[in-house]
């Protein structure tokens, strides 16, 4: 796995295409900074979330082209893609083909008829659907209130539950959502065959395993990271994945206390590090090292691979925070992020039920340049390979004006502002952002960060100390919370 630092962006953050951003790439502040590009699923065709609602893996040309990928490869960079094991749109040719076709369609077990699902494990009700029997209700975990179910017509007039665990929007005889795709189904397995064949040919090296943990299900089991079908199936997509040397890289959201993290990695996986984006905002802000030191020792202890990073397409990570700070911290944190412009985002509409804040990482901080900085250093020195959201390095704020015009839901636009031109250039003159640069820039090139580094760390009250050596050369990091300054040591 190459530790080189990873930009992620849409592929339109920058101007209006992915070859803006691909010019901006090619700059000179840009030179030896980033060794793999994330490009968010826009880049496919899709319809709802801003890509994740995906209608087929061929690249959308208003947005990109093949030409635009090679000219990454060219700068040295590797590509990593999305791929979304759960779910496709329901404007895909499966489910149009299933929606126009009913009975007649070769796609009609291609998603999950949520009626033949729940067959003998509960009653039918007026509506036409399957009512689940309390206690099988009580292992599901649902992202939205009442029934993850879409009512579909079909031509001669009924209407068919499937399973919708996402976004739905119904405009008879039109549908939008995310349709839940049937895993023992082998047409979906053709499906998923073909979709990993043609993201391996757009150059991908990484691929981000999106909502894997929804796709396995049982009547009477978890519909969230259900086991063993959790596993049997990443081992299935790995198999598939093999021959074309991508690595699999599952996104998944749970509480430290969960330990899933570590059963990812167990297996052979990278996993995210969701924990780290919390414990730099509790470091800098509590003026205290200790939780984010043993984090640090964690992961370097239990050689834990992970994709580390501080902003990202969706909000603060805070739910998984639950194990590893105290409850009242968590709350804290939550109360200082929406005081400083954040939107705190719950499941159910509940307050306990905490899941991210979303927020622009620079605002989180209080739109403080010093703190940014510490903060980017702090990743940089941290296990694993880096991920920078293009907001965070420009320095980008909340943007409440993309939420207005998002409308209800539309909250995660807080922090994906698309940036001009003109508001890069300005960017890029800052000291602050020059000096983000240069950090990562040392991070990608400089061989104590190389394979097989080994990594120290210490801390004393406010003080986070890190260091890595490696082929007889090394770099330090030394953070001091109560000053808010950082100092790079290297030989």
């Amino acid at each position: 796995m190459k530790n080189k630092p990873m930009l992620n962006a849409y592929p339109d953050s920058v101007g209006s295409r992915l070859s803006d951003m691909v010019s901006l790439l090619k700059r000179d502040e840009m030179k030896d900074v980033f060794g793999s590009f994330y490009i968010l699923p826009s880049l496919y065709h899709s319809d709802l979330d801003r890509g994740f609602s995906v209608i087929d893996y061929d690249i959308n040309e208003e947005l990109a082209d093949r030409q635009d990928l090679e000219e990454i490869k060219k700068l040295g960079m590797d590509v990593k893609l999305d791929f979304i094991l759960n779910h496709a749109s329901a404007q895909s040719p499966q489910f149009k083909d299933l929606v126009d076709r009913g009975e007649e369609s070769e796609y009609k077990d291609f998603f999950i008829n949520w009626n033949e699902f729940w067959k003998g494990y509960g009653s039918m009700t007026e509506e036409g659907y399957i009512q689940p029997e309390e206690s099988c209700l009580k292992k599901m975990f649902f992202r939205k209130p009442g029934l993850p179910i879409l009512m579909v017509q079909f031509p001669d007039g009924r209407k068919i539950p499937y399973w919708n665990t996402f976004y739905q929007e119904v405009h008879y005889p039109t549908y939008l959502g995310q349709m839940d795709l049937n895993v023992k189904s082998e047409k979906v397995w053709e499906f998923y065959k073909d979709t990993i064949k043609k993201i391996a040919g757009y150059g991908t090296a990484i691929v981000r395993l999106d909502a894997f943990a929804y796709a396995s299900k049982e009547p009477g089991e978890k519909n969230f990271l259900n086991e063993p079908g959790t596993w049997d199936l990443l081992e299935k997509i790995r198999e598939l994945a093999e021959p074309f040397h991508m690595m699999l890289l599952p996104e998944i959201h749970a509480a430290y206390e969960e330990k899933i993290y570590e059963k990812l990695c167990h297996k052979g996986y990278m996993t995210y590090d969701f924990f780290l984006p919390g414990l730099v905002i509790d470091a800098i802000e509590n003026k205290r090292s200790r939780f984010l030191s043993a984090w640090a020792k964690e992961i370097i202890e239990k050689d834990l691979k992970v994709v580390n990073m501080l902003g990202c397409h969706d909000g603060i990570p805070l739910l998984d925070l639950k194990g590893i700070l105290p409850e009242e911290d968590i709350e804290n944190l939550i109360h200082l992020i929406v005081s400083r412009g954040g939107f705190v985002k719950n499941l159910h509409g509940e307050k306990n039920m905490y899941y991210q804040v979303n927020a622009a990482y620079f605002s989180a901080l209080g739109e403080s340049e010093e703190k940014m900085l510490l903060a980017r250093a702090l990743q940089m020195f941290m296990p694993g390979k880096p991920q920078v959201w293009y907001l965070d390095l420009l320095e980008g704020k909340n943007d409440h004006e993309a939420v207005k015009r998002a409308g209800f839901g539309g909250h995660k636009e807080i922090n994906r502002t698309n940036l001009t031109r003109e508001e890069v250039e300005s960017a890029l003159s800052k000291d602050s952002v020059k000096k983000q640069l240069e950090l990562i820039r040392f991070r990608s090139t400089f061989g104590a960060f190389g394979e097989g580094a080994e990594i120290s760390v210490k801390e004393s009250e406010g003080t986070f100390w890190i260091r890595w050596e490696n082929q007889g050369c090394f770099a330090e990091l030394t953070a001091d919370f109560f000053r808010g300054s950082y100092e790079v040591n290297h030989n």
